[in-house]
């Protein structure tokens, strides 16, 4: 196998995207949004990873995801948290790296279709421990993430219009 070569660059620009999110992580534990959907959140952190997905590599967006939700559950929350924003993260991953290289996505529908996935991710982790009767909450928790995703798409957008050019 053929090692990959990263440049000097990428670990700062990872480190500093763990950062931020984690940072982002914080504000939106203490300043919550209010979606009118008990326990929805706008998930702000999601900004850094839709922004990775544009000027990074795969892997490298998936690291910083899973390394962003590891140490905001360590530091703000506990297992619960980290399983369940894993399981959530997986499969938004998974969905908004399909969507983006399908090419028939925008960020914002990249961002959008994150914002569901992740909701739907979490839905089958809870179906696990609680029952399947949680995923009577799906149809709320789709409208939910098309509000957040559609929030952080616009955002992510702006960002990497502004931004983004300084990292190709």
């Amino acid at each position: 196998m053929k090692e990959r070569k990263v440049p000097q660059n990428s670990i700062a620009v990872y480190g500093v995207s763990v950062a931020v999110s984690l940072v982002l992580s914080y504000i939106e534990s203490v300043i919550p949004i209010n979606l009118g959907i008990p326990g929805a959140k706008l998930g702000l952190p999601n900004m850094v990873t839709v922004f990775l997905l544009y000027i990074a590599d795969a892997a490298g967006a998936a690291g910083v995801s899973a390394m962003r939700i590891v140490l905001s559950g360590a530091m703000y929350g506990n297992m619960f948290s980290i399983l369940y924003s894993m399981s959530g993260a997986a499969l938004s991953f998974l969905c908004m790296l399909i969507a983006k290289r399908s090419g028939k996505f925008g960020v914002m529908g990249v961002s959008i279709m994150g914002g569901i996935t992740h909701n739907f991710g979490q839905l089958i982790c809870a179906s696990f421990i609680a029952g399947g009767y949680v995923m009577t909450y799906l149809p709320v928790l789709i409208l939910a993430g098309c509000v957040a995703g559609t929030a952080i798409g616009v955002l992510s957008a702006e960002i990497i219009k502004r931004v983004g050019r300084y990292f190709k």
